[in-house]
């Protein structure tokens, strides 16, 4: 099967995601596969236009998917899969459902999966929702925030904190400079030595919250625990090139931080990424610019042609494949 389009590190093609990767493609990336980032379409009530199951259907569905991206994914690959909260119909109580799915989807018999840590995405600017529930009968909180899982087929996936550091707070960039900080031992009864934050590591190690954020000069994160994400998606230049052409873009893309944070996590320079739900190819372009192999599937055609956008200048004519 030929890709919708290909760049010089990676290639898109146009389908539904589990009959290729159970076809020609899948043939091609099986056990190859360093890291599959995707958001696939969560489990709304609402129909969205990018599609979307419900209930059983849904979990049965995403539950399939186990170890179909087990067989791709090299020995020391990953899987991380962003997914937002459900909610029962018509009424103001939580679905179980995505904790339901996690759990199936990671003991998947055929699979010989583990969950390798969880972290939360957490968005202050979202709208409020469900709305029935928070603005108008005001009985629940915005759910504001989705769940990522990092999941692999080995306790130990190629993974290295020290590249993809956060940085430094103010209080810390003065810790390093004056050489010197509270030592002993705490109420906690840990023992904190005299000399081990003494070392500047280039950053701190990122907590598993992620803060997404409109940045703004001097401006000081609000939960200082968390991996601050730039919150740019109507300024940057896929955004403006979709204005520029007269196009309304995916409603639901990834943000770009969170795939750059897991990308520099959990891969080298030169590794294979896959998105099996592309939509308009944030996970392909964030592999581009940062040096990495990669490919897409998307099954809507509308989706897969904003995808050419990002990769305006880097589109082109070749012989060289991202499977390797």
């Amino acid at each position: 099967m030929k890709p919708f389009f290909k760049t010089n590190s990676g290639e898109l093609y146009l389908g539904d995601s589990e009959n290729l990767l159970q076809g020609s493609v899948g043939e091609k990336l099986k056990g190859k596969v360093n890291l599959i980032m995707t958001s696939p379409p969560f489990p709304l009530n609402q129909k969205k236009s990018y599609g979307n199951k419900t209930g059983e259907t849904y979990k049965d569905w995403f539950v399939s998917l186990a170890p179909v991206f087990a067989e791709l994914l090299a020995p020391d690959g990953s899987i991380v899969i962003e997914i937002g909260n459900a909610w029962e119909s018509e009424r103001p109580v939580q679905s179980l459902l995505p904790l339901r799915c996690l759990l199936d989807f990671a003991e998947h018999p055929d699979a010989g999966l583990r969950l390798c840590q969880e972290s939360i995405c957490y968005n202050p600017a979202r709208l409020p929702s469900p709305a029935q529930w928070v603005t108008i009968d005001r009985v629940r909180m915005t759910d504001s925030y989705t769940h990522v899982w990092w999941l692999s087929k080995s306790d130990n996936p190629k993974a290295d904190n020290r590249r993809a550091l956060r940085p430094y707070s103010a209080s810390m960039e003065r810790l390093l400079k004056r050489q010197s900080y509270n030592a002993g031992k705490r109420p906690s009864e840990h023992v904190v030595s005299a000399t081990g934050f003494l070392t500047d590591h280039g950053g701190s190690i990122a907590h598993n919250l992620f803060e997404i954020e409109p940045i703004h000069p001097g401006d000081e994160p609000r939960l200082p625990n968390a991996f601050r994400i730039a919150n740019t998606g109507s300024s940057d230049a896929f955004s403006k090139a979709c204005r520029r052409e007269g196009i309304t873009p995916h409603p639901a893309r990834m943000p770009e931080g969170l795939v750059s944070f897991y990308t520099e996590l959990l891969t080298e320079p030169g590794d294979l990424i896959l998105d099996p739900f592309a939509g308009s190819c944030t996970t392909g372009s964030v592999a581009e610019r940062l040096g990495r192999h990669w490919v897409g599937i998307e099954i809507q055609e509308s989706f897969a042609q904003q995808a050419r956008l990002r990769f305006e200048d880097a589109i082109a004519p070749t012989k060289k494949s991202a499977i390797k």
